[in-house]
């Protein structure tokens, strides 16, 4: 996933606080206006602006008929869009940028609009609440009704289609023949798998209300006769087996370190001797600092879920209590990356 090597404009006015030995409060602005850029973000997207930059470069007289957004406003927001390098003006014309192009407008494969819905209906009015969330370890979410969670699920897979992407082309998946997906949502990482590799069947798990769902994204991906779905709780164990390889991913950041280690033994309990685990999430450095862009998602996981992100060693002191081998750490895509394990 790649995105614009841009931040939020610097406030007016902010180098006249400028202390003594250059020190500025440039980053402190930016950072407080990353709400603003987000936001602007949102919006174009939901007024499709990209989508209608797609057909071609146009005026903004021509993108108003095209978005039916009212002229004034519309220039508003697609002028935003300029000034963080997503749509560039030549002129009186505008056009998508090669990131919106690729990612916003809905002509490829590679479609995060899902994503950036998911976050402004679903993250956004959440992280009101982050500094409750933090001060009480309450997660402050609301249950999600039906069209919330299709929004969530559908966000959720489409900023991991480049990790899932990525896992299906680099890891090696020749000694395996059954996969089991544990928490496996829409079906969308173990489809990716399955399309690349012709060999491998699997199951995916996950919660009653969900099954139906991917049952249906299965379906409609063709892969019915290789992928099955089927209802079964994480904390529970009791995993079905046959499977030779396991999947977890986007799931240990649900939980803490407690039940993560409860989920490890009953995949350990699930798989033969040389099974192996592959743990897709936004593992971290020691000091859970780097990537940023995991470190920002301990956040989301904190007023979403009540969940947090792990580094590396965290997952492997779990794995080595749990009866499984730490293999490899590797990186995939953007700030997820995966942790192999073996069992033993």
């Amino acid at each position: 996933m790649s995105t614009p090597a841009t931040t939020a404009p610097s406030a007016p006015g902010a180098r006249a606080g400028q202390a003594p030995g250059g020190v500025t409060p440039d980053t402190i602005m930016q950072t407080a206006m990353g709400f603003m850029a987000a936001k602007h973000l949102f919006a174009a997207n939901e007024l499709g602006v990209f989508e209608a930059l797609g057909q071609g470069p146009t005026n903004l007289d021509e993108l108003a008929a095209r978005t039916s957004v009212p002229r004034r406003t519309l220039r508003i927001s697609v002028d935003a869009m300029v000034a963080l390098g997503f749509v560039v003006r030549h002129g009186d014309s505008y056009e998508n940028g090669p990131v919106a192009a690729t990612f916003l407008a809905g002509r490829t494969p590679a479609d995060l609009r899902p994503f950036l819905r998911f976050w402004d209906r679903i993250s956004y009015p959440a992280w009101i609440h982050l500094e409750d969330a933090l001060r009480t370890d309450i997660p402050k979410a609301p249950g999600y009704d039906a069209g919330e969670e299709a929004t969530f699920l559908a966000g959720v897979e489409a900023v991991t289609a480049g990790p899932a992407q990525a896992l299906a082309a680099s890891y090696d998946f020749s000694a395996h023949r059954r996969l089991l997906d544990l928490g496996g949502g829409t079906g969308s990482i173990s489809c990716f798998i399955a399309s690349r590799h012709p060999h491998i069947t699997g199951t995916i798990l996950d919660l009653a209300d969900v099954v139906p769902l991917t049952t249906e994204r299965v379906a409609a991906r063709g892969l019915s006769d290789r992928l099955v779905a089927v209802e079964g709780d994480l904390l529970k164990g009791s995993y079905p087996g046959g499977h030779d390889v396991l999947l977890l991913a986007n799931v240990v950041h649900y939980f803490d370190g407690e039940r993560n280690r409860a989920v490890l033994q009953h995949a350990r309990e699930a798989v033969p001797v040389g099974g192996r685990l592959l743990l897709l999430d936004f593992w971290t450095d020691a000091g859970h600092a780097e990537p940023v862009g995991a470190a920002m998602m301990a956040g989301e996981f904190a007023v979403q879920l009540g969940g947090d992100v792990y580094s590396v060693d965290e997952v492997r002191a779990w794995l080595e209590n749990t009866g499984w081998r730490f293999v490899e750490h590797r990186p995939l895509a953007g700030p997820m990356s995966l942790v192999v394990a073996e069992a033993v």
